[in-house]
């Protein structure tokens, strides 16, 4: 048998230069696919990893069922409004009305029943309603005119608020006369006792959503053509997509999302104010990023916007157990946005 040419032994060298190559970057592409596979593994490591810290720091004051419930009831409705946030972002675009949406349709729901003398069940299906509308006017101009979700959205958020003060007057309507009037209006703030903790209706609403809106993306076709708008638009059209319905159907599914979640505020806030949430559109956006969903669209889950939120709660009600400033919580969460982009762009970086 002749000996191997030099041409033959270099193909051979080059070939176990390769394979050793790939050896070595084994677990690094591992740990990428994992995190490319479940984009709430990240959230979800940095949220067990911080419960753990303030549970050293502060023992059963943070341990307890107590602190536990009062983590989800301060972030049911900015977890709800991220619920919104998430599925538009899921389609590469961006809601900033998300926060207009949800107070205006509380003051419509509370104006409607005070003002107009509407039943309070009707009242709040007409805030649905609108929320519902100004959903589907924010898909239209996407989807049909062409124009960017963020000036879209910007525009809207204006005119939403702008409408919200101008019909309500700037009045709060009290919790004392909801309570005796109106107790539905009050329904997602009503509480139950399990175990030792106490649950809000309206934290019971944010856990069934993110549910079943995580069934949904996951095993539907809509779940899956949302995705698909949001990864690649024009391939998904070319794949038989109607991409303007699924922008249209996720706008509207975001404004209804917001509505319920103006009436969820009523109930935690007692009354219907129309300066309340005024900050609902950063902090939604703050949970979806921290929670892994992408900002550039197709890539990320409800659950882990769910984690996002978590953290953000977590975070804040143990630096104030602390006696911290609450700057320092400010401060954590932008490091956080901050790491999450990152983290996203690696994934993307070594993906492709």
């Amino acid at each position: 048998m002749s000996n191997p040419s030099e041409a033959e032994q270099g193909l051979t060298r080059r070939s176990e230069s390769i394979a050793s190559f790939d050896h070595q970057m084994t677990l690094l592409s591992r740990v990428q696919h994992a995190l490319h596979s479940n984009p709430a593994l990240v959230p979800l490591i940095v949220l067990v990893f911080s419960v753990i810290v303030f549970g050293a720091l502060l023992g059963t004051k943070f341990f307890s069922s107590f602190a536990m419930t009062l983590i989800l009831q301060q972030v049911a409705i900015v977890g709800i409004v991220g619920a919104a946030q998430s599925l538009v972002i899921l389609t590469a675009g961006i809601d900033l009305s998300v926060g207009a949406i949800m107070v205006l349709s509380s003051v419509i729901m509370g104006q409607f029943t005070f003002r107009l003398g509407m039943p309070p069940a009707v009242a709040i299906a007409c805030g649905l309603v609108v929320g519902t509308f100004i959903g589907f006017v924010n898909g239209w101009l996407i989807a049909r005119v062409k124009l960017p979700p963020f000036i879209v959205t910007l525009g809207i958020w204006q005119i939403a608020l702008a409408t919200n003060f101008l019909y309500s007057g700037n009045e709060t309507i009290r919790a004392q006369e909801i309570e005796t009037q109106a107790p539905l209006l009050q329904f997602f703030g009503k509480s139950f006792t399990l175990g030792g903790a106490v649950f809000t209706y309206g934290v019971i609403f944010f856990i069934v959503l993110v549910l079943v809106l995580a069934y949904v993306l996951r095993h539907t076709a809509w779940g899956r053509h949302v995705y698909a708008v949001g990864d690649d638009p024009d391939a998904a059209a070319l794949s038989g997509v109607n991409t303007k319905r699924i922008l249209i159907s996720v706008y509207m599914l975001s404004g209804l999302i917001c509505a319920f979640a103006g009436w969820v505020l009523i109930g935690r806030i007692g009354s219907v104010s129309p300066t309340s949430g005024q900050s609902a559109n950063i902090e939604s956006i703050t949970a979806v990023v921290i929670g892994g969903i992408s900002l550039f669209g197709g890539r990320g889950s409800i659950m882990g916007m769910f984690f996002g939120a978590l953290i953000v709660g977590v975070f804040s009600l143990g630096l104030r157990l602390m006696g911290a400033d609450a700057q320092w919580t400010y401060l954590l969460i932008g490091a956080l946005i901050i790491a999450a982009v990152a983290i996203d762009q690696w994934i993307r970086k070594v993906s492709a």
